[in-house]
């Protein structure tokens, strides 16, 4: 059977998978990925929401014949292939394909620690407890381990944490548990599958692990499927650089309690050199102060209470490492656990030790002070580089697939990111619009006389301007913002907007319950208004009328004082080279690309997508952000807007037409 029967209506896709239609797109982005697993090439392809992507590289991967891995940008994705998408496209092909999904270790549990831990832990909390228990209980009874299957503790319970192993913890084969290893069966099945469903971490934690030549986490392939490909710069940046935090010091500290206990219980110096660094790491991130935030090394430094509790905690650090040095003999897992001592002061030394090889290999060491931790970070300035070291010379095929990898079908900014303009070979580009009837679904309204991001107010400003269209869509909205601070500003304008108004819409807060969580509520309740922060931006999917309204509250650039940002726009300047257009345009395009994604899901969905920010008319460079978002109709004028919203379908024929045709405004086009 040919493609064209494979896709038609009557064939077997459509006999199998409910509401299924052939896309024209969707047959020629499966005929030139076909070719590129064929001829071992390098494809970077993009597709525009609704071609049918997944489809399209399932069924050339399992028509193949070789062995394939394929890698996600999100676990969530990385479930939906395994359990939905390919047994449903195994079926229809009638194709005896092997398929194995496979997960970082931390999503396993780890019969050794669960065990351990249900005795010695020193759990927070009566809830803790009670979710190590229902974890205890999912172990005896699971094939797999994978804690998304696991119904009866969150997935991000602390008690988790309890019940998995490190790469820093774990015993290899030294562990009674070895044969019952729900990791080491994982990967089993994944040495011995056809296709392999992989996340663009782990496929990064086994690029670094051959590259320092400690072995290897994934089977060999004839190809490698990347979907959500727009993820992998970020992804290849934490893998090529180096990260501790204060964070892994206090699970060090964790660990070394547990176990002294069992193998130590007559050297009270472990136990109590532990608790003493941990309660300096902890100090450490009260060093900085309670909001989160971001800093050179060398800012952060000149701190002197800062640069006081970092030193303390080094110095506790250096007597832990000693005394588990001292008592190493007594166990593997205080072996174990001094390397990882040893380990950590080795990375906090070099970060804090300007190193000049960093210098030399454009690494920028920086800070970020989280919730609870402070993080370490010494990062490649251009990851794609190291990256492309793994490709040269690779036979295997090369798929990067993803709905926004481009500007305006100029991938120049993707591929020099992900290190593949460098290489003598090159990869093959190409585009597939959305078959989506974006001028009738959807309008793009930027509304008038806002004031510019950078003031006071300008949130304030930004729900005030929405409120009108979270009327006239009935709720049904996503706010979506470029901060955490900008987010839970609107919420509190929100709330209180609502009590003056006397009209009430459910308001759903990112981080209240898990990504997961909210989106199930916001699909039940139908009418709720959903903020959220960059993770909302992609990878989110609510069709149908529960969505209306997309409303982002300024262009996505990255914050000038970000210090990868800042070391990167020097180098572009040393390098002659202009940092706004060359590097944060792009960018910022392509990740408003994602934010207005969330919209238009289904050939039946219709909205408004509604950008705040004024500069995406005002300044030069707005043609060419809003010229690469899919062609909606575009207004600036606040009846129309809401017009659109109020029409049956979204498709009545009298809205007032904007001076072109309906199509843009002078002030847009």
């Amino acid at each position: 059977m040919d493609l064209e029967d494979i896709f038609s209506g009557a064939g077997p896709l459509g006999r199998v998978i409910p509401g299924y239609r052939p896309r024209a797109q969707q047959i020629e982005m499966t005929r030139t990925i076909a070719r590129a697993l064929e001829n071992r090439e390098r494809l970077v392809a993009e597709a525009g929401t609704g071609t049918g992507k997944t489809l399209a590289y399932l069924v050339p991967a399992m028509l193949f014949g070789g062995k394939v891995i394929i890698s996600t940008g999100t676990k969530t994705l990385q479930d939906q292939l395994f359990h939905r998408d390919i047994p449903a496209v195994r079926e229809a092909l009638a194709r005896p394909v092997t398929v194995a999904l496979l997960k970082g270790r931390a999503n396993y549990v780890c019969p050794y620690h669960l065990e351990r831990n249900l005795s010695d832990a020193r759990l927070r909390s009566r809830e803790e407890a009670l979710h190590l228990q229902a974890i205890a209980r999912f172990a005896a009874r699971t094939d797999s381990g994978d804690r998304m299957a696991c119904g009866d503790a969150p997935e991000d319970s602390p008690a988790w944490s309890w019940a998995t192993s490190t790469r820093d913890n774990c015993l290899g084969g030294d562990c009674p548990h070895h044969k019952a290893c729900f990791v080491l069966k994982a990967r089993k099945k994944a040495l011995e599958a056809d296709l392999v469903v992989v996340n663009h971490h782990l496929f990064f934690a086994d690029v670094w692990l051959k590259d320092e030549g400690a072995g290897e986490l994934l089977p060999a392939s004839n190809a490698v499927i990347f979907d959500e490909a727009h993820q992998l710069p970020a992804t290849a940046s934490l893998f090529f650089g180096e990260t501790i935090t204060t964070g892994m010091l206090v699970d060090l500290c964790r660990d070394t309690r547990v176990e002294a206990s069992v193998s130590a219980p007559d050297f009270p110096d472990l136990p109590k050199a532990a608790g003493e660094l941990e309660t300096a790491a902890r100090e450490v991130r009260l060093g900085l102060g309670l909001n989160p935030l971001r800093l050179p090394a060398a800012r952060a430094l000149e701190r002197r209470e800062f640069l006081a509790a970092v030193e303390a905690m080094t110095a506790r650090l250096a007597r832990l490492d000693a005394l588990l040095e001292s008592q190493a003999e007594r166990s593997d897992e205080l072996a174990k656990l001094h390397g990882r001592c040893r380990e950590a002061a080795d990375r906090l030394e070099k970060w804090l030790t300007p190193m000049p090889e960093y210098a030399a290999t454009g690494i920028v060491r920086w800070l970020e002070a989280a919730t609870h931790s402070v993080l370490f970070h010494a990062t490649p300035l251009n990851a794609g580089e190291l990256f492309a070291r793994q490709i040269a010379g690779d036979p295997r095929a090369w798929i990067f697939t993803s709905a926004t990898l481009s500007v305006r079908g100029d991938f120049s900014h993707y591929l020099h990111e992900i290190g593949l303009s460098g290489l003598e070979e090159g990869a093959a580009t190409a585009v597939w619009d959305s078959p989506f009837d974006y001028p009738e679904q959807a309008m793009l309204y930027v509304p008038e006389a806002m004031p510019d991001p950078n003031t006071p107010g300008y949130t304030g400003a930004v729900v005030e301007a929405a409120w009108p269209l979270l009327e006239a869509s009935g709720g049904r909205a996503f706010l979506l913002f470029t901060s955490l601070r900008a987010m839970n500003e609107a919420h509190r304008i929100l709330t209180a907007r609502m009590a003056e108004s006397g009209i009430r819409y459910p308001i759903l807060l990112q981080g209240e319950r898990s990504r997961s969580e909210l989106l199930d509520e916001f699909r039940a309740l139908g009418n709720a208004i959903l903020l959220g922060s960059q993770s909302f931006w992609e990878g989110v999917d609510v069709a149908g009328e529960a969505l209306s309204l997309v409303v982002i509250d300024r262009l996505p650039f990255q914050p000038p004082d970000d210090p990868v940002l800042a070391a990167r726009v020097d180098a572009l300047k040393r390098a002659g080279k202009n940092p706004f257009h060359d590097y944060q345009l792009p960018h910022a395009v392509i990740s408003l690309k994602q934010g207005a994604g969330r919209l238009i899901r289904r050939e039946t969905d219709h909205g408004v997508l509604m950008i705040c920010d004024p500069r995406l008319v005002e300044k030069p460079y707005g043609r060419r952000i809003w010229q690469a978002l899919p062609p909606m109709r575009r207004s600036r004028v606040r009846v129309e807007a809401t017009a659109f919203l109020g029409r049956p379908g979204g498709f009545a024929a009298d809205l007032p037409a904007s001076p072109a045709g309906s199509q843009a405004s002078p002030d847009v086009s």
